[in-house]
């Protein structure tokens, strides 16, 4: 079976496992609590068992198929990575959303959100929902919790605290990303009646890197790591990406540390997959050549209607007389989204990984709502190998994992800190890891780049054609200050049809407004 965490224990939170930032507004708290933390942690296994629930918490949104049982009963009652991909795709150059209305996309979409969006609210409950599981984990597993184990199990529940501390950093990085200044809580705090302070994006960004610096030799390392838990190498990537971005969060650029980093996750032995295509399939759990991490999503035991199910079945026009579900290994097309024109139109003839379907379909957006105006992303499937459907996804939602990080970012990370100045790796090594990238692509070295193309603004268009649809559109623009300004438009964007710029205060999210109601150490700049 290639999924792991698949058996988890319903008992997985103490009765103090709600969400701490405050008192939640409008959300009715579910977490489903049939045991005391007492009698949940009594051996390693039911440790395994609640620290699987800290990991599938990014890919479903209950404890039952689909989400059932739901963990927050909130507005839409989406999973972590389908709000997760709406928020860092669904404004950018890459997605355009079909049923804006419906589906309360207007505001994502058209980059005119505000403190009572309901899908910006979604996403910041979800967020601080898996922060709480986070914490009630290791508020467990101090070691004075843990001393009554033999040394052996207490090495392993180590282990298990260390990934909880990962998946905790990456959820802080991600509220970091989203909405800056945010409350902020750990397992140190005292559960019931705490009002969290807020702390600004570099008091978190430090907590975050002070974070994965700690755990560094309580991971393990990737041989020594199950498929779909946190090796050592990837908190390497997330300190990475976290330095890429650090002059966004803190005003002080980190090049040197992101070329750093780099370095330790390409020194662990990662090797480019051959077929850029079967990092996306329904056997992508083979890819661990170049995939760091990846959440486990599988129909039996993590089905979910969001995360990879939402990509491939949300790409494939429900509309259409030409295009064929089975072709991707689904059973129906949700027809959610398709890609604006500028995506399509960075890609080369050769370049193999511009994988859309264009048949009755034009590359303009002309009209958002209507499935024929642009082209429909192919790039996920839930075709194994062999081109065999892997599940039903009607019924039982897809089976491909969604890869966090992968080297391929890696690498363009470390070429794109060399060309803004950081230390540490050459222009020829940088140049290096480009082309590799590149002849992948194309599948010779037609497609191969000197080092006077590798300019800031390629490896922007580098980044989407490599890593389009995998939640980083977003912070990218962002980094280039061209997600908000006039210095690069695209198609609806402010809700124009020629794009227009919008204020910058939409490079970042606002605090929902039931949470500043509830939280007085909270406030939004610009909203």
């Amino acid at each position: 079976m290639k999924k792991i965490f698949h058996t988890l224990s319903l008992a997985l939170l103490s009765a103090g496992a709600v969400l701490t930032t405050s008192c939640v507004g409008d959300l009715d708290q579910l977490p489903h609590i049939e045991q005391t933390s007492s009698t949940v942690y009594t051996s390693v296994d039911n440790y395994k068992a609640v620290l699987g629930k800290l990991y599938v918490s990014f890919t479903i949104a209950g404890q039952e198929k689909g989400g059932g049982k739901a963990d927050l009963t909130s507005n839409k009652g989406w999973d972590y990575m389908r709000n997760y991909f709406n928020m860092q795709e669904c404004g950018t150059d890459e997605v355009v959303y079909t049923w804006l209305a419906g589906d309360n996309m207007t505001g994502l979409t058209y980059l005119t959100w505000d403190a009572n969006d309901l899908l910006v609210s979604d996403m910041y409950y979800r967020l601080f929902y898996n922060i709480a599981l986070c914490n009630e984990f290791l508020r467990n597993a101090t070691d004075e919790r843990i001393a009554s184990f033999s040394e052996a199990e207490q090495e392993e529940i180590r282990h298990y605290r260390a990934e909880a501390r990962f998946l905790r950093a990456l959820a802080y990085y991600h509220a970091m990303d989203l909405f800056r200044n945010i409350p902020f809580v750990t397992e140190a705090d005292p559960v019931v009646g705490y009002v969290p302070p807020r702390y600004t994006s570099a008091q978190v960004f430090a907590f975050v890197e002070s974070e994965l610096q700690a755990i560094d030799g309580d991971l393990l390392d990737r041989t020594a790591c199950e498929y779909g838990r946190a090796c050592r190498q990837a908190a390497y990537a997330l300190l990475a990406r976290l330095y890429l971005n650090a002059e966004v969060y803190t005003g002080e650029a980190r090049w040197t540390d992101c070329i750093t980093y780099c370095h330790h996750v390409m020194e662990a032995g990662y090797e480019l997959e051959e077929d850029y295509a079967k990092l996306f399939n329904a056997d992508n759990h083979l890819r661990t050549n170049e995939i760091i991490f990846a959440f486990p999503v599988d129909a039996l035991h993590t089905t979910s209607w969001g995360t990879t199910t939402y990509l491939i079945c949300g790409a494939i026009n429900n509309a259409s007389d030409t295009q064929n579900p089975a072709d991707y290994g689904a059973v129906s097309g949700w027809g959610n989204f398709r890609m604006r024109g500028e995506l399509p139109s960075l890609f080369s003839d050769g370049d193999r990984r511009a994988m859309f379907y264009t048949e009755g379909q034009t590359l303009d957006i002309d009209v958002v709502e209507n499935q024929a105006y642009g082209y429909l992303s192919v790039k996920w499937t839930n075709l194994t190998d062999d081109g065999q459907a892997a599940s039903n996804t009607t019924s039982d939602g897809a089976s491909t994992d969604f890869p966090v990080f992968r080297l391929a970012d890696v690498y363009l990370m470390l070429a794109e800190a060399v060309v803004r100045g950081g230390q540490g790796a050459t222009a020829a090594e940088a140049l290096g890891c480009v082309n590799q990238v590149r002849e992948r692509a194309y599948g010779d070295t037609s497609g191969n780049i000197v080092e006077a193309q590798m300019t800031t603004d390629f490896l922007l268009d580098e980044r989407a054609r490599e890593l389009y649809t995998e939640c980083v559109r977003r912070t990218d623009l962002i980094r280039y200050n061209r997600f908000t300004t006039a210095d690069y438009l695209w198609q609806w964007k402010g809700g124009a049809r020629d794009g227009q710029a919008v204020d910058g205060k939409f490079n970042y999210y606002p605090i929902p407004s039931t949470e500043l109601t509830a939280n007085p150490n909270l406030y939004n700049e610009g909203y």
